[in-house]
């Protein structure tokens, strides 16, 4: 993307580097990073950085500002999860993008999916500095966005989720944490905020009140960063201590319903430039001709579970017609391999974090980058190759 950093950093590249970048990672984590984590950051225009923040910011409005869609959108939300005193604007989105080719031969960005849900705004910024440190690299390279610096950020950051408790009464919550793969990013959030991280199977539930365990004694929860996914409890079919659909006296850092209401859900009811084709399957009239060009994808459903790549008419006949709604046929994003490696070109797709604090405005804050030669990006799917996973963009 930047020619002489990529053909700079290529040419001083040893093993060794890369095994220190491993351990100062996880040093600087809190523990072994358990997921594919690329040899190299990527070197991005800021331009290109620009212009993915201007439409993530677009596509995100052109949703929340719009009463119909917002009606429309009570349809995403199950009744089981429906949770009570929800926010007027989501508080964490995150829009995915593919670095596609146009037909005039230039680059431009893909819309690949949208989510309003927290990402790994701790592993992140850490991740980023890390290859910069590692591999003394130019110590200008941007990280941030929006101006931001750690400093800033983290005070950010703590607004946001903090929001002037006491931290012992914040928790992030999700299930089963310890053995999440994104616990590093947990474990960076609670060093920088002091915020507990809690199993929201160990909370208990006094009136309308909820508590965890520290210390062998209880402590009142007063906001949640809430890190739990739904797809996850349905896949566990776990029972939970509280009922979601109560009156409960906390707040939440980033309300659930949202988690749904800008979704895969959205991308059919979405008109930009950088959206591909998508259908809701109910809807479909017939498989299109270039069926090789699509995807099939479960509305509900987290890192790529449940993805069929050019799906037949059988694969449509083997779904439910009560269930289709809750599927979307979407043209597949060509991505162009804009990343040169020793193991040959490779693709990269580009999150735009953005934040929306209360009474301000959506704001990218930093971008995150999977690399990946496969038919998927995600890091999951890439683990058994090299200069591959998850990476940085760091911007000139």
């Amino acid at each position: 993307m930047v020619p002489a950093l990529r053909e700079e950093f290529n040419r001083n590249f040893a093993p060794e580097k890369y095994r220190q970048l491993l351990q100062h990672l996880g040093q600087a984590c809190g523990m072994h990073i358990g997921f594919r984590v690329s040899e190299t950051p990527c070197f991005v225009p800021k331009a290109l950085l620009d212009q993915m923040a201007q439409y993530g910011r677009e596509l995100v409005l052109q949703l929340v500002d719009n009463p119909e869609y917002r009606r429309a959108s009570d349809a995403s939300v199950p009744p089981q999860y429906n949770v009570p005193n929800e926010s007027p604007r989501p508080m964490f989105v995150q829009v995915d993008f593919g670095v596609v080719r146009n037909t005039g031969g230039e680059l431009e960005p893909k819309l690949v999916e949208l989510q309003a849900f927290p990402s790994l705004y701790g592993y992140q910024a850490v991740s980023a500095h890390q290859y910069i440190e590692t591999y003394n690299l130019p110590a200008d390279l941007g990280i941030y966005l929006s101006g931001y610096q750690p400093g800033p950020y983290w005070k950010l950051m703590r607004q946001l989720i903090v929001a002037g408790h006491d931290p012992e009464n914040v928790i992030l919550m999700e299930i089963d944490p310890e053995h999440q793969k994104t616990l590093p990013d947990f474990l960076v959030t609670q060093r920088e905020l002091g915020i507990a991280i809690v199993d929201i199977l160990s909370l208990k539930k006094r009136g309308k009140k909820l508590f965890y365990a520290k210390d062998g004694r209880e402590v009142e929860v007063r906001r949640i960063y809430n890190r739990c996914i739904v797809d996850e409890l349905e896949r566990k079919g776990v029972t939970l201590p509280f009922d979601l659909r109560e009156e409960l006296d906390v707040e939440w850092a980033g309300h659930p319903n949202w988690y749904f209401r800008i979704s895969k859900f959205s991308i059919p009811h979405l008109k930009h430039k950088c959206v591909p084709k998508t259908w809701f399957l109910d809807h479909l009239g017939e498989l299109p001709k270039d069926n090789e060009n699509c995807l099939l994808k479960p509305l509900y459903s987290f890192a790529g579970v449940g993805i069929k790549f050019s799906p037949t008419q059988a694969d449509i006949d083997a779904i439910p017609k009560d269930q289709r709604h809750n599927y979307i046929l979407q043209e597949r994003v060509q991505f162009e391999p804009v990343i040169q490696t020793p193991h040959g070109p490779t693709q990269m797709e580009i999150r735009m974090m953005f934040v929306w604090p209360e009474g301000g405005e959506l704001t990218p804050v930093l971008p995150l980058v999977r690399m990946g030669r496969g038919m998927m990006m995600g890091v999951d799917h890439n683990r058994n190759l090299q200069w591959v996973g998850g990476s940085a963009a760091l911007w000139v």
